[in-house]
């Protein structure tokens, strides 16, 4: 009986140990991962300082970092991020026929705006269409890049789609770096 006493506050005392730290966090770089859950809708982002990569999965409804979130509804997928996260890359995957991207960056007061679309698919048929300026004006269509004069500040729209002057894939994924 005494050693059952003896042993119940080790057992107690060894539960309550922290688990050691490994590694060392850099304060150069903010690494976020979370599990998707299916109540949130959250699902991963990992970002970075001075070049933000933003990834994308398709169950991803929403990234609650700085701004950036995720809505789709009827083959329209809208992202929206700040634009002090600049520049950054976005992931993202059309996996309907006429799937469209309306990428919006709030608070723009920058110059210009620089940006282009990579994608590893063969012939993907996929540009920027439009975009749509803080006053409210819209312009278009454009190819794989665009490098334009903002003269306002506010928000900015990058619609992104498929050509309908040109033939190919509508369904992959592809990457938008931002400037």
């Amino acid at each position: 009986m005494k050693k059952i006493l003896f042993l119940i506050p080790l057992i107690i005392i060894s539960c309550k140990k922290d688990a050691p730290v490994t590694g060392n966090p850099s304060q150069d770089s903010i690494a976020v991962s979370e599990q998707k859950n299916p109540d949130s809708g959250i699902d991963s982002v990992a970002l970075r300082k001075k070049d933000s990569i933003i990834n994308n999965a398709p169950v991803t409804k929403q990234v609650l970092k700085k701004g950036v979130m995720r809505n789709e509804k009827e083959g329209q997928i809208v992202r929206t991020a700040d634009a002090e996260q600049l520049p950054f890359k976005l992931g993202e995957e059309f996996t309907k026929d006429d799937q469209e991207l309306i990428l919006k960056i709030t608070n723009y007061n920058k110059p210009n705006i620089k940006a282009s679309i990579s994608t590893k698919e063969k012939d993907f048929n996929i540009r920027f269409n439009q975009i749509k300026l803080p006053n409210g004006d819209y312009d278009g269509p454009f190819g794989r890049e665009i490098t334009y004069d903002i003269k306002d500040k506010g928000e900015i729209w990058l619609i992104i789609g498929k050509s309908n002057m040109a033939s190919g894939n509508t369904k992959g994924s592809f990457t938008i770096s931002i400037e």
